[in-house]
């Protein structure tokens, strides 16, 4: 298909896709002439990705780049190609002089890897974003325990197990695999909070609401 094609299927503008191309972020088409090019289902597959990464992770084009060159590594496994997905998607965390607390925290974090048996890369940034809540927790007044954190963590590891896990295709071509894994992680964990205050909503009203005689 020529470029015209590719805009027209993809939903993606031709000076945006122009743009792609020149950063390396989409391959090139078969040239056919000096003046045209062609493109196939490849190039759809990592313009929907690029989609992804950019409208749903809202990932910048530099961490853009660090996922699309993953995806194209075929010597990288889909575990190292997912989690390098997955990192991009981690807010940060900003610098922070060692303290009590956070060692606290970051013993805590430890403990509750440590309790589930799971197998969490040492600089995995979502083992420093659980930290920091923990530390502006007790900020706020509130002091976090062990047993506090448990109820999440087995929720979060039953859903993971029994739902998340099957709706990515591990066997589809890499660029399905990790727009899948985006788009789970990004959007079903909107979904996750939202159906959580839903259940608040109804259970302040269970408990709190005036009863109708």
């Amino acid at each position: 298909m020529r470029i015209s094609q590719l805009s027209a299927e993809s939903g993606v503008p031709i000076p945006t896709i122009k743009y792609y191309l020149r950063e390396g972020l989409l391959p090139q088409g078969e040239q056919t002439s000096a003046t045209r090019a062609e493109y196939g289902q490849a190039h759809l597959r990592r313009l929907r990705l690029i989609r992804a990464l950019l409208e749903v992770g809202r990932l910048p084009v530099a961490s853009i780049r660090k996922v699309i060159d993953a995806v194209d590594d075929e010597n990288l496994g889909v575990h190292q190609m997912l989690g390098t997905a997955h990192y991009a998607l981690s807010p940060g965390v900003e610098p922070h002089e060692e303290s009590p607390d956070w060692q606290e925290a970051r013993e805590m974090v430890d403990q509750l890897i440590a309790d589930y048996d799971w197998k969490i890369e040492p600089k995995a940034p979502a083992r420093e974003e659980l930290a920091q809540t923990i530390v502006t927790l007790r900020t706020l007044g509130t002091d976090p325990t062990l047993a506090d954190l448990t109820p999440y963590a087995t929720a979060a590891q039953t859903l993971v197990q029994t739902h998340e896990i099957h709706k990515i295709p591990f066997d589809a071509p890499r660029e399905t695999t990790v727009e899948a894994h985006i788009i789970g992680t990004v959007m079903y964990g909107r979904v996750l909070d939202t159906i959580r205050r839903l259940a608040q909503e109804s259970e302040s009203a269970r408990i709190l609401a005036p009863q109708t005689p």
